[in-house]
């Protein structure tokens, strides 16, 4: 019968959060207010309310900030809005940015 040995062997895994990665919208002057807070509802999944302040920023500011994400997320929904705007005719342009 093997001997037991009294030591235990102990690892240390280091979890890291993802980096984060801001989606920024930009404004044009040929996509529609409606089109905007229709992405922003239904791939962004935010409400009426905060969809509408966000198409206003970006209407009065030039950009605005839709949300932070991993990078794989950020992507997805960028092209997810981006492959929509262009079936509709709109040249709607979002950009991802290390937060």
């Amino acid at each position: 019968m093997p001997a037991k040995s009294g030591t235990k062997e102990q690892t240390r895994a280091e979890v890291r959060e993802p980096k984060q990665y801001c989606v920024i919208m930009h404004n044009d002057d040929f996509t529609t207010m409606d089109f905007v807070v229709e992405i922003l509802m239904e791939i962004f999944h935010k409400d009426a309310a905060s969809a509408n302040a966000i198409m206003m920023k970006v209407h009065k500011g030039g950009s605005a900030r839709v949300g932070v994400y991993p990078y794989d997320i950020a992507v997805t929904k960028v092209e997810a809005a981006t492959t929509r705007a262009r079936q509709e005719g709109f040249p709607f342009r979002m950009t991802v940015e290390e937060a």
